[in-house]
């Protein structure tokens, strides 16, 4: 199968450190990630959990490891669903990449791609949901930015 990766763009009016800040605070993360927070220490090889609450309860809902920590340029973590049925491996982790790209002094650049969903399981279904988006990310990422994220 060929690889499979999701690619998505968007310009933001705001400075890089701005969006890094969104990236990596969890304060800031709950505001547009679901009500979740992104806990690390941020070094590569560190856990990474998204935590949150689902009906009043502390829940985990993504885990996964940093990859690449370059601050305000170059975020790499692998994503797992420990509630997704499948076993928590490596193999079975896709990679989000977020790579930010100066524009001016208060603009930037923000790509994320996630995969290779061709080498996971069930990683056919698991590249169409990733597919069909819809869930408004990068717009609440961008308006929390451009507002200084706070």
């Amino acid at each position: 199968m060929s690889e499979l990766f999701t690619h998505e763009t968007i310009d933001i009016s705001a400075p890089a450190a701005t969006v890094w800040a969104l990236l990596t605070d969890p304060a800031l993360t709950k505001q547009y990630m679901f009500g979740c927070e992104a806990i690390s220490d941020w070094k590569p090889g560190s856990p990474l959990i998204w935590r949150g609450e689902l009906e009043g309860k502390p829940m985990v809902f993504v885990t996964g490891r940093v990859v690449t920590f370059e601050p305000h340029s170059l975020l790499a973590y692998t994503t797992f669903d420990p509630h997704g049925g499948m076993v928590d491996v490596p193999e079975n982790h896709v990679t989000m990449t977020c790579r930010l790209t100066p524009l001016s002094a208060t603009a930037t650049r923000l790509e994320f791609s996630q995969g290779d969903f061709s080498r996971v399981q069930n990683g056919a279904a698991r590249y169409a949901d990733a597919m069909k988006g819809g869930d408004g990310l990068l717009e609440k990422l961008k308006q929390l930015a451009e507002s200084d994220g706070r």
